[in-house]
């Protein structure tokens, strides 16, 4: 069984995190004019990028270990409240429309539930127990990785998922904005991003919710080009479900190819709109269910699928 932490950890000295500390260089914000408040946002904002610079090795790790999961075909779950939730909510719901995935392959958890992405809800954050618990009902496996993320590091609705999903054997990350956080003693890789005062005294939506973005960017763009929904720099598992997608996909099948995007357009119908699938297609004057059973062969890997078909045709 897992242990309840320190419940004072959510209500003990902020002043000890660096994202809710006070920043010299606004002390003055209410007195500035329009444009020196816009200069000083932007002047703060031009480290944060820097900051998640640092951590890149610890976002790597993180990489590896949702890779790792989905091979096993696992999930990756985000858990999270307030703003730092609601980034984890809009990286998942992208996923099934960029990058091909089934929706419980990205999935999260915010505290309050769904309707906390539109309101908040107070408390729910607080509660330890509700993190282990909602966690527990989503079927956690070993094959699963949890990522919990919350600026200050000691959210405990966070602090309850990561160790119930250490019980279970499922991989751990956390993504915070202060160092040395309860958060990271949880996790098997610990990306804290160190953004410093907010513009804003303690509000972490500004400089740490951007570097949280920056993350979440990376890890699921990462991750789903090690796991075969990319080729070259193109969104091939991407579904063009409105007219705007479908000229995108036939302007990336066209690329692929090296075709003009009538011929691209044909393909696409020919396989359903399935963009690897025309490009395999075009590439190899194989059948759709040729190029599907490539596809598949090729563990969903364009590159080597197409790569196959050439060579045994």
């Amino acid at each position: 069984m897992y242990m309840n932490t320190d419940p004072s950890i959510a209500s003990g000295n902020l002043q000890a995190l660096t994202s809710e500390q006070s920043n010299e260089q606004s002390s003055h914000l209410d007195l500035m004019t329009t444009a020196a408040i816009l200069t000083t946002m932007n002047n703060e904002d031009q480290g944060v990028a820097l900051a998640v610079q640092k951590v890149i090795p610890h976002i790597e790790k993180a990489v590896d270990l949702i890779v790792d999961r989905f091979n096993r075909k696992g999930r990756l779950i985000y858990i999270g409240a307030g703003t730092s939730g609601r980034l984890a909510v809009i990286d998942a719901l992208e996923c099934p429309p960029t990058f091909g995935t089934p929706p419980e392959q990205v999935s999260f958890l915010l505290a309050g539930g769904r309707d906390a992405i539109l309101l908040a809800v107070e408390g729910a954050e607080d509660d330890f127990e509700l993190g282990a618990a909602e966690l527990g009902t989503m079927n956690l496996r070993p094959e699963d990785c949890v990522a919990a993320i919350s600026a200050s590091g000691r959210t405990p609705y966070c602090l309850g998922a990561l160790q119930y999903a250490r019980t279970i054997g499922a991989a751990t990350i956390s993504i915070c904005c202060n160092s040395s956080t309860e958060m990271g003693k949880l996790s098997e890789a610990a990306i804290e991003v160190v953004t410093g005062p907010e513009v804003l005294a303690g509000s972490t939506r500004l400089k740490a919710g951007t570097a949280q973005k920056l993350v979440l960017n990376m890890l699921s763009t990462a991750s789903m080009v090690r796991t075969g929904h990319v080729y070259g720099n193109q969104m091939v598992d991407m579904q063009p479900t409105n007219v705007k997608l479908k000229h995108r996909a036939k302007q990336i099948v066209a690329d692929a190819a090296q075709v003009d995007v009538s011929q691209a357009e044909q393909a696409l119908q020919a396989t359903d709109w399935s963009i690897k699938k025309a490009i395999i297609c075009l590439l190899t004057g194989c059948t759709p269910q040729e190029a599907d059973r490539r596809l598949k062969s090729a563990g969903g890997f364009l590159r080597q699928a197409a790569a196959e078909a050439s060579q045994n045709d």
